[in-house]
């Protein structure tokens, strides 16, 4: 009990302060099989490594160090890195790390960017990058978690809500990369004995999903059970469980709903 009641207030902390999108993740360009970057996020910091080839078609290797410039977009330098050859024991007297240029990561949306990077001021890159795809995450489950955002420009005003709060139990059932369903089963006390079920088309890049042209419908005391259009953003499994954030819930309203939970355990 007490391992629950625990796991309850995680989820309602993250929920409620929900912070920026993160892009940790591998990327790469469709058009261009072979080369990439690797990109690990920590807050408003980002480490991304390149594989790419020199001029001389060789795998060449850089890194770079990004911080947020308060627009969403990471900037800061570009490093080139030299060292001893895999096959003999390493020498620290034959590491080089030296500054050879500048790398810009600008997010499009949660799942594209454009990178751009300088090398040596000989030759600037601009390259449209996305999450690759390895293989598909299994989300199909049971799960308890909350819910918390806003919704604003609802047809009825009666349904806006700008600090939507709510917990529930989530039953999860997918086909493969192919679709999903996701019913929460609200249980706190603002929205108890309602039903939501949104179900759609999966769409995966790397390590996140989306359910876009979706459907939503909810059922319960004060709703009239009729289908709405649903998109849900950034869907994944995390460690212990399940996150995504509704944007889409049909009926003229905006929404921003981020939701998380944890899986169910028989113990």
């Amino acid at each position: 009990m007490l391992k629950r009641l625990i796991l309850a207030l995680l989820l309602l902390t993250a929920a409620f302060n929900a912070k920026g999108l993160e892009y940790t993740d591998v990327y790469y360009d469709p058009a261009e099989s072979g080369w990439g970057a690797f990109l690990v996020q920590s807050n408003t910091f980002q480490f991304i490594a390149f594989f790419i080839y020199g001029s001389d078609t060789k795998p060449t290797w850089y890194t770079a160090q990004l911080v947020d410039d308060g627009t969403g977009t990471y900037t800061g330098a570009l490093y080139a890195t030299t060292g001893t050859s895999f096959a003999l024991p390493w020498n620290p007297a034959q590491l080089s790390v030296t500054p050879v240029g500048n790398a810009t990561f600008q997010p499009i949306d949660h799942y594209r960017a454009t990178l751009t990077y300088t090398v040596n001021g000989v030759a600037t890159v601009t390259r449209p990058i996305q999450r690759q795809t390895l293989t598909s995450y299994p989300m199909a489950g049971n799960y308890s978690g909350s819910m918390a955002g806003s919704i604003s420009g609802c047809t009825n005003p009666g349904e806006n809500d700008p600090a939507f709060r709510g917990r529930y139990g989530l039953n999860v059932a997918q086909v493969g990369d192919t679709s999903a369903t996701l019913t929460f089963t609200f249980v706190d006390t603002n929205h108890t004995g309602i039903v939501c079920t949104g179900s759609g088309p999966l769409t995966h890049l790397g390590r996140i999903y989306q359910i876009a042209g979706g459907t939503l419908v909810c059922t319960g005391p004060g709703q009239d059970g009729s289908a709405q259009p649903l998109t849900i953003d950034s869907l994944h499994p995390t460690g212990q469980g399940i996150e995504g954030k509704i944007t889409g819930i049909g009926g003229g309203c905006t929404a921003s709903l981020h939701f998380a939970a944890v899986l169910t355990v028989n113990n």
